[in-house]
């Protein structure tokens, strides 16, 4: 195996491959590194993981060649309805309510399972002759130079390129090994996650619940399915999912209401705890932090891939226009293009997801009146409703091409 390449990626999720594949198509040869075994990867089962992609990212995944392989298993987001109250007491007569109609581009967004995002950003990999994969190896140390830099992986092995890229999460091990320290706050609040069935069909329509413990987000999938991310404070989030599965469901039940008929569990639940986490910095020596690596937050808007996804489109147009240039992509005038296109986009994102579950995750009644006529303000003028519509879409703001549905 060449154990030298332009770019190494350790993290093999979904940023990683979707970052490898950007880079490929313009001619960059890529390495990506991962701890879990391939068929591990692709070979998962349904677990109710999945994702709310925005138009934009929709856009990125065809221009690299994913989207056509999960087209078949997406559903389309065509309208987003936005309430607050109170558990088995319905809720507020305030409301927004946002249709895909009000813009010209099409859906708002699509939900995809993330089994059927995993196994398509492999089979595209394997098909790349640019990316090589590495998988069921650690990076253990990192080391940069004038020249390139360098990892070694857990099993003795050496790898060499001229730029790192860390897409391994929030506890990012490329973040840490470079010294970038962390800026954040815990919530207090744990995210219950499973899919449900339901008698009734969604219609492509995408709910958020707003209660005083957190918010209930029921996101449309295929079929008569629904996926549900469900916060708690994190002690009653913790005895909810010790709970057998029909009390599982007897607690959910008057917060999920009966709109969609009777509803049964399908596939795992699991839970991971909700926090704000900003790497201070998202470039290093020969080093670009990328998606939960560089900054994590509430899933209260479901832009936590999208997010990514915008780094991925970032990165791989400051890196191909460099290459042009004949710079080394490495260094770090060309890295600090990609840190001012993203840091103020991603900081304004994670603290308005921020004040949005301060503002809701309460009962405090004068807050509770405020938003409430807020949110009727909203959803009775068109020219905000569009303007939101837009921005779920992810059409704002300064669009790498790739997000545009152009080629770099």
């Amino acid at each position: 195996m060449d154990n030298t390449s332009d770019i190494l990626i350790v993290g093999g999720g979904l940023n990683g491959p979707a970052l490898a594949l950007a880079l490929a198509q313009t001619g960059h040869s890529v390495t990506v590194i991962d701890s879990l075994a391939e068929t591990v990867r692709k070979n998962a089962a349904f677990d109710g993981r999945a994702y709310a992609l925005a138009l934009a990212s929709q856009r990125l995944l065809a221009a690299i060649g994913v989207w056509d392989r999960v087209a078949e298993h997406a559903q389309p987001m065509l309208e987003i309805k936005v309430t607050d109250g109170h558990a088995g007491t319905g809720p507020s007569p305030f409301f927004m309510h946002f249709d895909h109609a009000e813009i010209e581009e099409g859906p708002m967004g699509y939900m995809v399972e993330d089994r059927h995002l995993r196994r398509a950003f492999l089979d595209a990999m394997t098909e790349e002759k640019r990316i090589t994969q590495i998988s069921g190896k650690t990076v253990i140390s990192q080391e940069a130079d004038a020249i390139g830099v360098s990892v070694t992986l857990d099993d003795g092995s050496e790898l060499r390129g001229g730029l790192l890229a860390g897409c391994d999460g929030r506890r990012s091990g490329t973040a840490q090994r470079a010294g970038v320290k962390r800026t954040g706050w815990d919530y207090g609040q744990t995210a219950l996650v499973c899919a449900i069935e339901h008698d009734l069909p969604h219609h492509g329509v995408a709910h958020q619940f707003f209660m005083p413990p957190g918010p209930l987000a029921i996101l449309p999938l295929t079929v008569n399915r629904s996926s549900i991310v469900w916060s708690e404070r994190t002690e009653m989030a913790q005895r909810i999912n010790a709970m057998s599965e029909a009390d599982y469901l007897q607690v959910l039940r008057p917060r999920f209401g009966d709109f969609l008929g009777e509803i049964r569990l399908q596939g795992d639940r699991f839970t991971y705890p909700l926090n704000l986490t900003i790497a201070n910095s998202f470039i290093g020596e020969r080093m670009a932090l990328v998606g939960d690596a560089a900054h994590g937050m509430h899933p209260i808007a479901g832009q936590g891939l999208n997010a990514g996804l915008r780094d991925v489109g970032a990165l791989a147009e400051v890196l191909t226009l460099a290459r042009r240039r004949g710079e080394d992509i490495g260094a770090t005038l060309v890295l600090e293009r990609y840190q001012e296109w993203r840091r103020f986009d991603t900081a304004t994102l994670a603290m308005a997801t921020d004040v949005f579950n301060r503002l809701f995750s309460n009962d405090n009644p004068i807050l509770r009146i405020g938003r409430d006529i807020g949110m009727g303000i909203v959803g009775s003028l068109p020219g905000l409703r569009r303007g939101f519509v837009r921005e779920a879409a992810g059409l704002t703001g300064d669009l790498p091409k790739l997000l545009q549905g152009r080629d770099i």
